[in-house]
């Protein structure tokens, strides 16, 4: 972090065992990402990521979505309290949830998220075994602004995996969980640093705008 600059309040969204959430923790902790993880919110009270969260003393928070009748009244409640944080940026790690278009717009283009295939492939869910049951040879992870379309916002990076012979849904979610914890760490990393915005439905890093699959990662893992 640079003298005098102020550190980006972040919003993470969960709903299971939180790993991402926990490589992002470490690179706040390690001062490579320039930010301060201001709250950790599930829907699932059981989700492991928010032991994560208090553990690494950031306020924990539960909104089950079974007590809403809609889901337009879980997502007005859900961008009350993230609002209640003023986050510079939204970064959505596993979170399970179908966004309605009121929420996205709340957060446009200040909210992330990671999807376990090379997108436009495999919107949606069972990415591992889509890409097996298509003969892919390679697999990955993409990382997106968050538009009204479900995993069709801008792609900001992606990473690839090879796809072997003997790979299974569950290697291959191993392989792409890996990358994850690589690429995403990144990407809240270079928003933190006001690098990062989107503009006209494109993603924008250091005032260029990114072709469709993202940045070219090999030539930005030391950025």
């Amino acid at each position: 972090m640079t003298p005098g600059q102020v550190p980006a309040r972040l919003v993470v969204l969960i709903s299971g065992s939180g790993s991402n959430l926990q490589a992002i923790i470490d690179a706040v902790a390690a001062g490579t990402i320039p930010a301060e993880i201001c709250a950790v919110i599930s829907n699932k009270a059981d989700a492991f990521g928010l032991e994560r969260a208090k553990k690494a003393g950031i306020e924990a928070k539960v909104l089950d979505h079974k007590a809403f009748a809609s889901r337009e009244e879980y997502d007005v409640a859900l961008g009350d309290l993230i609002d209640s944080f003023s986050p510079d940026c939204v970064v959505l790690a596993g979170f399970m949830r179908i966004l309605t278009a009121g929420l996205v717009q709340k957060f446009k283009g200040k909210m992330l998220n990671i999807h376990p295939s090379l997108l436009p492939k495999y919107q949606g869910l069972n990415t591992h075994q889509r890409a097996l049951d298509a003969n892919d040879k390679v697999h990955g992870v993409s990382v997106h602004f968050v538009t009204e379309e479900l995993d069709g916002g801008p792609v900001i990076v992606q990473a690839q995996v090879a796809i072997e012979s003997d790979d299974t849904a569950d290697s291959l979610a191993q392989k792409v969980h890996a990358q994850e914890h690589i690429i995403y760490p990144l990407v809240v990393k270079w928003f933190s640093e006001q690098r990062l915005k989107m503009e006209d439905n494109y993603a924008v890093l250091d005032n260029n705008t990114l072709p469709s699959q993202g940045a070219d990662l090999n030539a930005h893992l030391d950025s």
